[in-house]
């Protein structure tokens, strides 16, 4: 309850009473300021510590191979050969060990990132703010799908130009959003990598081109095949964001996945239990970019056809099926032979 002085001796008092509040609150800034210091001056020398490790191992790998060359290992004993497997061993493995302790320490950051942010640090120093990041990045992604399914289907009802590039817009500012948000992850340990992560630059390009195409009879053409096209790529993202998160949170309660790792937009080796029935609305939304991308060169052949954002179209879909269809194909095989060589082994 607060404290309402009505006379100047309880005036008086109150002022005390906060003077010495005010004292603890400055003993607690600057023992905080000092634990500050700290911090970064242990953060500088784990990473100077990690830097010379790793400059050590990779000479000592280099040795104990020219070694093994020029002596070979005829002349080395059981203790010798056991004691120099275990060394090869511990040397393998310990870049990984490196990876998790380097997802606690800031780091710079990569191209993408220096470019948008600067040289911020946005290394996240404990599990739970890592984790909310990433749950914060999930959710981020499941809301703006929804409300991009809602958008364009507006658009198919509604044939305006203004509501059209306020869709494109969205589109644009959200693959945009994602790119930032997935850099940052990475940046603290997500295992997203490949082509999934380029897919979000070029369905940025494709967006921002279909943003600045131009009111005319070919944008009306090829009008109602994207914005169909986008409502089936929402619905097919929606359904996998709930089969994903499903499957990593089964994973990682079997500790077989990694805490940072994300639902994406494609199909990764871990999805593979009970797959059947997403794998068919995989396939043929990356056909369907091929139908996008057939169908805006075969505009482009139009003598009307004056505009380059056709073109350019065009090759960002045949672009995302490539990406998609043979990723998607390489992983199945990969989990397919995976598979078949443990029931070899059983």
């Amino acid at each position: 309850m607060l404290f309402n002085p009505t006379g100047f001796a309880e005036c008086l008092q109150e002022w005390g009473d906060l003077e010495k509040d005010y004292q603890q609150v400055q003993e607690t800034h600057r023992l905080y300021k000092q634990k500050l210091e700290e911090v970064t001056r242990l953060q500088n020398n784990c990473s100077g510590a990690i830097a010379r490790q790793r400059k050590k191992l990779k000479e000592l790998a280099a040795s104990l191979k020219e070694c093994k060359e020029r002596h070979g290992t005829e002349k080395l004993s059981p203790e010798e050969m056991s004691a120099l497997d275990e060394v090869q061993d511990a040397i393998k493995d310990r870049p990984n060990v490196f990876l998790e302790m380097e997802a606690f320490l800031p780091k710079k950051n990569g191209l993408y990132l220096t470019l948008v942010l600067g040289n911020v640090n946005v290394t996240l120093l404990n599990k739970q703010s890592k984790f909310a990041y990433k749950d914060e990045y999930e959710k981020f992604k499941l809301v703006v799908t929804v409300i991009i399914f809602l958008i364009s289907f507006c658009c198919v009802l509604l044939s305006y130009r203004v509501l059209d590039a306020l869709f494109n817009f969205l589109l644009v500012w959200y693959y945009c959003t994602l790119t930032i948000r997935e850099s940052i992850l990475i940046s603290n340990g997500s295992r997203i990598k490949g082509w999934w992560v380029f897919h979000h630059y070029v369905s940025t390009f494709l967006s921002g081109v279909m943003l600045t195409w131009p009111e005319g009879a070919l944008y009306q053409m090829f009008r109602n095949q994207f914005l169909t096209y986008s409502l089936y790529q929402s619905f097919v993202q929606f359904l996998q964001y709930y089969y994903q998160s499903g499957c990593l949170y089964r994973l990682r309660a079997l500790g077989e996945r990694h805490n940072m790792d994300l639902t994406v937009e494609g199909f990764q080796s871990w999805m593979w239990r009970g797959l059947t029935f997403l794998l068919p609305f995989l396939f043929f939304g990356h056909f369907w970019q091929l139908y996008n991308g057939t169908t805006l060169f075969r505009m482009a052949q139009l003598p009307e056809c004056k505009e380059w954002q056709v073109v350019m179209c065009g090759c960002s879909y045949l672009m995302l099926f490539m990406g998609n269809f043979f990723t998607t194909l390489g992983v199945v095989y990969q989990k397919y032979m995976n598979n078949r060589d443990k029931s070899k082994n059983l």
